[in-house]
């Protein structure tokens, strides 16, 4: 936090840095309210930055009939993309068909097939699967994004990397993201349309009154304290939520969270397509194969359940070998620990509703508004596709308690960088690289992909390399880091490396060390 200074009283103290705390202060600013986000850590810093990195409609959720969420979530896929076509774009799925692919016993639907066939045994037979990607493709009213067709493995390239006995299958349609700079790009937005945003900045308590909060808040960095009074809270911290409830408020709730962990690792390059692979296992349990940042394939991910907010995740040892004995079954070559360059774990918080497995637990959202006096509306689940409309559902609960003087807004607003058609990026990265012809095809489209439209003010004036000042490897100049210092709230090198840009899994320890001295 910048400035620890005493401030007027807000509207809204939102209470958590993520994709959900980020997308209700920007709905919020833009809907008239003053609000004030604080985050204890840096945005995205959590959960929001150990996703799968996709806007998906959560295909494996109609075995457990979660037709509402899975509707809203495809229907999310094309408006996200619209609105922030630099960090989102189209991504095709192969879906292998093999003899073990089974239903999750656990599942309605897993319990319905017993029931009607009991001669499958808990497969999931080729006709099942159809039905369920037709569904997918005409549930959410798919407009952008190819329709699903069928593949002979055997004959084309998505059949390559695999084992010869996956002969058939079926190729469908999600959409990557850039999970923690959808994050920032939220917070951008939220502070240009007025609101302020602190981060490493801790809430210490909160006293309630009749009409109002009095929030004291503490600099991580300094220890300095300062009050703010607030009209309304807003508790989206994630699997801090219970943590803020208990300790911060002095509350009881009687809302139940499972802390779910999901682990991902990151390998060399498995395969030179650009397509992802969704597999399935004997377990009933899902991966995704994903192309990663050019040089690597992105796997993942467990469902584990985690102890506290507290204990940092990881990858254990056990889902690095559960990750790769699963690719395993589907590649020819097999994947294994030597292959892992990175491994990275977030946690989820979920609504506990009494399944007996992680995997099971539902990732929908609820919303609980507390009226008890001045009024605090608590967060508890929700996936990264359906962030906006959490966002919205959110401020039109409090519509009822603060002087909300708009309506919706945010699915015709792009996010900072994203105000082009979806069709023109690659239009858009030759006319930067044409702008600018010192940089390379890689480090254009790298820089457009992630600023979008404001790669040209990142880059300014430069007419050759030396002009955008020292070069820390990967690309990165002091240009590059001297903006988003100054306008994407980074501090250190790992906001930088890990969650403005992936351009840690490129850089050298010496290289980390010397922008960490630059920054200090």
């Amino acid at each position: 936090m910048t400035d620890m200074a005493p401030t007027a009283p807000v509207d809204l103290l939102v209470i958590g840095g993520g994709v959900n705390g980020c997308g209700i202060a920007r709905d919020a600013a833009g809907r008239g309210l003053s609000v004030m986000l604080v985050e204890q850590g840096d945005l995205a810093q959590a959960t929001s930055s150990a996703s799968t990195k996709l806007f998906h409609g959560g295909l494996r959720y109609l075995e457990y009939f979660e037709f509402r969420l899975v509707r809203e979530a495809l229907k999310e896929r094309e408006v996200l993309l619209r609105n922030m076509p630099h960090i989102s774009w189209p991504m095709r799925f192969v879906l292998p068909l093999a003899p073990d692919m089974r239903f999750d016993s656990e599942t309605p639907a897993g319990r319905l097939l017993a029931r009607l066939m009991p001669w499958q045994r808990g497969r999931r037979p080729g006709w099942m699967i159809r039905l369920g990607l037709f569904l997918y493709d005409h549930m959410g009213g798919r407009r952008l994004l190819p329709a699903t067709r069928r593949l002979r493995l055997r004959e084309q390239k998505e059949g390559a990397p695999l084992r010869p006995a996956y002969r058939a299958g079926f190729e469908y349609s999600d959409c990557w993201v850039q999970d923690s700079r959808l994050v920032v790009l939220n917070a951008r937005d939220a502070q240009a349309r007025g609101a302020r945003i602190a981060t490493r900045t801790r809430l210490v308590n909160a006293i309630r009154g009749a009409d109002t909060w009095r929030c004291t808040l503490q600099d991580a960095r300094t220890g300095a304290l300062c009050e703010v009074e607030a009209r309304a809270l807003v508790n989206a911290a994630g699997p801090w939520v219970a943590q803020v409830i208990h300790d911060a408020l002095g509350q009881m709730t009687g809302e139940r969270i499972r802390l779910v962990r999901g682990s991902h690792i990151v390998t060399n390059r498995l395969y030179d397509h650009d397509k992802a692979y969704f597999f399935q296992g004997p377990d009933g349990r899902i991966i995704f194969a994903i192309p990663y940042e050019q040089d690597f394939t992105l796997i993942g991910t467990t469902d584990v359940d985690h102890p506290d907010p507290d204990t940092p995740p990881v990858c254990t040892e056990e889902e690095q070998a559960y990750l790769c004995a699963f690719a395993s079954r589907y590649f020819q070559r097999p994947v294994t620990r030597d292959d892992i360059v990175w491994t990275y774990s977030g946690v989820r918080p979920l609504m506990d509703d009494g399944q007996p497995s992680a995997s099971a637990a539902t990732r929908d959202y609820t919303l609980r508004l507390d009226r008890d006096g001045a009024p605090v509306l608590h967060v508890f689940g929700g996936k990264i596709t359906t962030y906006r409309k959490l966002a919205e559902a959110a401020i039109e609960e409090l519509r009822a308690v603060l002087p909300v003087n708009r309506a919706v807004w945010t699915a015709e607003a792009p996010l900072p960088g994203g105000d082009f058609p979806v069709g023109q990026v690659a239009e858009r990265i030759a006319r930067l690289q044409g702008d600018y012809p010192f940089l390379t095809p890689g480090q254009a489209g790298r820089l457009f992909r992630t600023y979008g439209t404001e790669a040209w003010q990142v880059l300014g004036d430069a007419k050759g390399v030396s002009d955008l000042g020292q070069d820390f490897g990967a690309g990165l100049s002091a240009a590059e880091v001297d903006w988003l210092v100054a306008r994407e709230f980074a501090r250190s090198a790992e906001d930088i490396l890990w969650r403005r840009t992936r351009l840690g899994l490129h850089m050298t320890g010496k290289q980390v060390a010397r922008l960490a001295a630059y920054l200090a």
